[in-house]
């Protein structure tokens, strides 16, 4: 049986890989519908709305089954059925989007972007429990922690993978896009997740059902430090989103070099490799080493994980000498990781401070040191996740399964903020509208000073470490 667990456990970390491959491969993809359909900035973003707001829809119609039944949907219906039906759901999407493409209509290709994200939201809804239970519950945040790990992995080579196929060289050296490229891109990963929902129907597993009681109505909302939460969430995750996504256009700029969609691919996998390399780092904490060897990967962690982004574009073709003195940035990760230690309230305030240092060099610089200080946005947001979510969720108690659905729909934050940002950027210029990135790194350093006063006065002396 442990073997079939762990077999089922690889499978389940190929899907983290492709939420994480399709999710970083828009930074690719919104620059050529832009230009393909002749799109304004503002516009181009809807694919991003397509894509985040699907999440919020998903969650919101699994807590709204849930209120009408009394019980918990995904509990009932079981994890493991839902990941393959997720799968199944995101399967049609990608189908759609062929003849999407081949319509020329944008409408219809941001549906089959929306199908293909209500799939990923029922998966992340029902794989991260069903993670955990395939195995001891002592080691369940380990293997969670090795599934971000390989999302991230997926947010690095989306970018490049998605250039190579639509653009058809290592080196990206066209500029046109034949739209079959693209038919075969779709096709290439309804396959594989047809694979993986194969591969798990198979699989003979016992059931795992949760046995929290349900809680119904909005109990959770009485609790401040999930309010606020909520709104650091839709924060986080809308200004993470957006500095990649709007990144492509910044770098068509001539003072940004001039890059177009065909060669933006190693600077928007380096943003994405920039939170793997943040998350590979706090995940160290996860583990019981010894202090002094903590300490020790700390510092190793990162340059390695530096390493392979640099290599996996490297053999694409891209001269990554350009970013070799990013390392700076890397080493000022490290060192906040030092200072803020392993409370969530000292992390998520030191890396939301350095973020908007970091977003206000790049609105005041131009050409190298803009751009290093745009993609370091990615090295700050690397560890906010967890941070965000284990305040919201301290001293919930027994409403902490609904407390953690209304912080999953916050995810539409991603959906809500990148079209923003491009309505700005429309109505002044791309570089002057990475203001709103600064706003929204400011309120979540507001937010951890705002939430360390909420969870002291309620009383709750202990919470989740940050990483």
């Amino acid at each position: 049986m442990e073997y079939r667990k762990n077999a089922s456990f690889y499978t389940l970390l190929s899907v983290f890989f492709f939420w994480g491959f399709v999710a970083a491969s828009n930074g690719i993809f919104i620059p050529f519908c832009k230009k393909h359909f002749n799109l304004s900035q503002f516009q181009s973003q809807l694919v991003d709305s397509a894509f985040y707001g699907a999440y919020f829809i998903g969650s919101l119609a699994l807590w709204l089954a849930s209120q009408a039944t009394r019980v918990d949907f995904i509990n009932r219906f079981g994890y493991k059925k839902g990941i393959i039906t997720g799968l199944i759901i995101s399967i049609a999407g990608a189908l759609m989007m062929i003849p999407a493409v081949n319509s020329g209509s944008f409408g219809f290709i941001l549906t089959a972007f929306f199908i293909i994200a209500l799939g990923f939201s029922l998966q992340q809804t029902t794989t991260q429990p069903f993670v955990i239970g395939l195995g001891s519950p002592e080691t369940g945040a380990h293997r969670l922690n090795l599934g971000g790990g390989i999302n991230s992995f997926g947010t690095l080579l989306g970018p490049v993978i998605v250039s190579l196929i639509l653009f058809g060289s290592l080196q990206g050296a066209s500029t046109e896009v034949n739209i079959s490229t693209i038919n075969i891109l779709y096709i290439i990963l309804a396959i594989v997740f047809g694979l993986a929902a194969l591969l798990l129907f198979k699989a003979n597993l016992p059931e795992i059902n949760s046995h929290e009681e349900f809680e119904p109505g909005w109990g959770a909302l009485a609790f401040p430090q999930l309010r606020w939460a909520m709104a650091a969430i839709f924060i986080y995750v809308g200004v993470e989103v957006t500095i990649q996504s709007n990144f492509g256009a910044l770098l068509m700029l001539p003072e940004f070099g001039g890059y177009d969609e065909a060669h933006n691919s190693p600077f928007i996998s380096m943003y994405w490799g920039s939170l793997m390399i943040g998350r590979l780092t706090g995940a160290i904490s996860a583990y019981n080493l010894e202090k002094k060897t903590r300490q020790i990967l700390t510092v190793v962690i990162p340059l390695i994980a530096f390493g392979i982004i640099l290599i996996v574009n490297q053999l694409r073709g891209s001269d990554m000498q350009y970013f070799y003195p990013y390392v700076i940035c890397v080493a000022v990760l490290i060192a906040g990781f030092f200072m803020a230690g392993e409370n969530p309230f000292s992390t998520l305030l030191i890396f939301s401070l350095l973020a908007v240092i970091a977003m206000l060099i790049g609105i005041f610089n131009t050409g190298q040191t803009a751009i290093y200080a745009f993609i370091s946005g990615g090295l700050c947001c690397s560890i906010m996740w967890p941070c965000i979510f284990s305040m919201g969720l301290t001293g919930l108690g027994k409403y902490t399964a609904q407390g953690s659905a209304f912080l999953i729909m916050m995810i539409l934050g991603g959906a809500a903020i990148p079209p923003l940002q491009g309505w700005i950027a429309d109505k002044t210029d791309i570089h002057s509208s990475y203001w709103i990135t600064v706003v929204c790194f400011a309120f979540l350093a507001f937010f951890a000073i705002r939430a360390k006063k909420l969870i002291k006065n309620s009383g709750t002396e202990t919470i989740v470490a940050a990483h």
